[in-house]
């Protein structure tokens, strides 16, 4: 996979690209991770990359021009770098307040694309000829206003990268993860067995797999319950589960009363 973040300030993403989970899938060669000033690609002798809103208001609306000129540079660079021509058109995403919720569903719709073009703003906003006629999607991480794109861009590559397979150490990390399997995860343990006098649970001691995996499933759900109501609407369970957790909501709410 390719990624390019267009942005203006590239410096932000040094440590981001080249640490951690994404600088150990740079240098497997799993995916290639840049990050690209636009304001180089504006065409008036201050280098601006914004201007006022026609109609008038407040703040400053960023240029179509150095957008598309930079998202423009990229397809030819990738072009002239790759030896067969790209079967897919990249995903060019742009980072606003306004776009679909960033979710684990959408990170593993993008892992299946070869080339992913991210677009960070700052200031009022886009032009709105950069979001009819140049991009494919917009993405939000949530319902708050950020000084600009570049964190919101970082966790969606961050979501995404760690989904491509060899990136992860334990292949099962990410199919087991809160969200992909439509539920929390489970509640985990490592040594010591005793902590202080607080103990492992003996299931998880007992070696017997099945029993394990029943534990785990069944801890899920109460996790989920808990905290993440909304999401057992859509999750995948079983009628025993549903009966199940149905009774514990109920006697949960008993409780409270």
């Amino acid at each position: 996979m390719r990624v390019d973040v267009l942005t203006l300030f590239p410096e932000m993403f040094e440590g981001v690209f080249g640490t951690s989970i994404l600088g150990k899938a740079q240098t497997k060669g799993l995916v290639s991770l840049n990050a690209v000033n636009f304001r180089n690609y504006a065409t008036n002798k201050h280098n601006t990359v914004d201007d006022t809103p026609y109609g008038g208001g407040g703040g400053m609306v960023l240029k179509p021009d150095p957008i598309f000129a930079a998202v423009e540079d990229v397809l030819e660079k990738r072009n002239e770098e790759t030896t067969t021509v790209p079967t897919k058109a990249p995903r060019i995403i742009l980072m606003c307040p306004q776009g679909e919720t960033f979710t684990q569903k959408k990170a593993e719709e993008l892992v299946q694309e070869d080339h992913l073009i991210f677009i960070c703003g700052h200031y009022e906003g886009y032009d709105e000829r950069i979001r009819e006629f140049l991009v494919s999607d917009e993405l939000s991480i949530g319902d708050y206003v950020l000084t600009g794109g570049e964190l919101p861009a970082m966790v969606a590559i961050d979501s995404v990268v760690r989904l491509i397979p060899g990136v992860l150490g334990n292949e099962t990390s990410a199919v087991t993860d809160s969200f992909s399997t439509g539920l929390l995860e489970y509640p985990h343990y490592t040594r010591p067995p005793e902590f202080r006098g607080m103990k492992v649970p003996d299931v998880l001691l007992s070696g017997h797999h099945l029993n394990i995996d029943a534990w785990r499933r069944e801890q899920s759900l109460i996790r989920t319950l808990e905290r993440r109501p909304d999401m057992l609407e859509a999750a995948e369970l079983s009628d025993k589960e549903r009966i199940w957790l149905d009774k514990l909501r109920s006697e949960t709410e008993r409780t409270s009363e």
